[in-house]
């Protein structure tokens, strides 16, 4: 192979070995080789792109997988991380498998395709091999589906990288599982090969990037995890930066502006919002409540109460709808059940604060771009928030403040993507040279074996 062909840093690392070798005898030098070796090796791999391979087990260009968040995962990696190429979500040698899940009901094929995805993991993760094999990539980053890795084997030195907003067996213990129940009654049969399994994937990870401080707690906790390879990292908005909010007061005697954005009515706690905007307006409060992403059952819908069932924000005239009434609003009232929740994201790039309830690993701070009340919580409570600050427009307008502040440094894609560029940076740095073009392999359930026995 022709030195041209080879990596930079692999270049640079054969010239300051023949240099060591050369200079063998001239015991001064060696301490200043090594040094400018180490800083030259850090500065190609500083200075050139990661190449990323990415994977998950559903079509990313679908702007629908994992309500956007697949999508929103890849473009911020391109945007500010590395070259991306996106392997087929298909399942190779079992395809036919997946197409006849496919064609289920959409209630069992979604509850189904990754437990047969799991259980087929070998088969399908030679096809997956076979496209590593073809590329050259320093990294394969892996969202959502911890199936797709099971059985995979990497090329020696890659980096696997993963991000989810939970993982079955956390979701399924925690309060969000316990307010959806379970489907499937007889796949808890299933429960410990699961959890088997993820807890073998992700050990043989060499960085999971969690979006809630819950998840990585968890995590650590049930999985065993190496903290140091369990990093904090939150996801940011389904939409572009808005720029500086406009100044909204919130006065007594004016009118008081409600949100609540979703496609599930129930899941996202509309009844309890209802009956905060009827407690608003029984107190004497010109409260107006507005849904936007699905339609209230009649008992919900009033005069007050303003609903879009569905808003799309390819459509300029749409988007702007929903801009408009996230921009006006003086608090989301969410209290919903879910593991993370773009929508709060969404209110933080317009400093609108939110209200919800702790639950799972919504990006919402107490005092900060929102209040995240104890389950349980009723009326009452979310009321007593919003009418202490109509009382205190100064406070009001300093949450405001903060909760765009908290977009700013936190819950953007931006920022995300910085910080996973400067691990996987880090971490390619570390990685060893390999000493010949040939391109070992290593499973998925090796490198966790190998991350035990480092720890010990």
């Amino acid at each position: 192979m022709r030195a041209k062909d080879l990596p930079a840093r692999q270049v640079w690392l054969s010239f300051y070995a023949s240099t060591w070798h050369e200079y063998n005898n001239f015991g001064a030098l060696r301490p200043y080789l090594i040094r400018a070796g180490k800083a030259m090796t850090a500065s190609f791999d500083a200075a050139s792109p990661l190449r990323i391979a990415y994977l998950c087990d559903e079509d990313p260009r679908d702007r629908h997988s994992y309500s956007g968040g697949n999508a929103r995962i890849l473009a911020a990696l391109r945007a500010h991380v590395g070259a991306v190429t996106v392997l087929d979500h298909r399942w190779h040698g079992a395809e036919p498998a997946r197409r006849l899940i496919e064609s289920a009901p959409p209630a069992i094929a979604m509850r189904t395709r990754w437990r047969a995805q799991l259980a087929l993991a070998p088969m399908i993760a030679r096809g997956v091999a076979r496209e590593l094999a073809a590329g050259k990539h320093d990294v394969l980053f892996c969202a959502y589906g911890f199936h797709a890795l099971h059985a995979l084997r990497l090329p020696h030195g890659m980096i696997c990288a993963y991000t989810s907003d939970a993982t079955p067996s956390i979701y399924r213990r925690s309060r969000v599982g316990a307010a959806y129940g379970s489907y499937l009654s007889a796949s808890r049969l299933l429960d410990p090969l699961i959890e088997r399994a993820e807890r073998r994937v992700f050990r043989g990870c060499d960085a999971l990037f969690w979006p809630s401080k819950w998840l990585r707690d968890a995590a650590i906790r049930r999985y065993g995890l190496d903290p140091a390879r369990a990093h904090l990292v939150p996801w940011g908005a389904g939409i572009g930066d808005p720029g500086p909010p406009a100044d909204v007061p919130l006065v007594r005697g004016g009118d008081i502006r409600l949100l609540l954005l979703g496609r599930d009515w129930e899941g996202k706690g509309g009844p309890l919002a209802v009956a905060v905007l009827s407690g608003l307006r029984a107190a004497g409060h010109d409260a107006r409540l507005t849904v936007i992403g699905c339609t209230p059952p009649e008992a919900d819908r009033g005069p007050h109460v303003t609903v879009y069932p569905h808003l799309d924000k390819s459509i300029p005239a749409e988007c702007a709808q929903l801009c408009e009434a996230l921009a006006r609003a003086h608090f989301m009232v969410m209290p919903s059940f879910e593991s993370f929740g773009f929508a709060f994201c969404e209110a933080s790039a317009y400093g609108l604060p939110s209200l919800c309830l702790d639950v799972g690993g919504v990006p919402v701070r107490d005092g900060v771009n929102g209040y995240a009340l104890p389950p349980g919580s009723g009326a009452d409570d979310f009321m007593g928030i919003i009418v202490d600050y109509i009382g205190d427009p100064a406070r009001y307008r300093a949450l405001r403040a903060s909760t765009r502040a908290e977009y700013e440094t936190r819950l953007n894609w931006r920022v995300w993507g910085e910080a996973v560029r400067a691990r996987l940076l880090a971490l390619r740095a570390q990685q060893p040279v390999p000493q010949s073009t040939t391109r070992t392999v290593r499973s998925i359930t090796e490198r966790s074996v190998m991350s035990d026995r480092s720890r010990k």
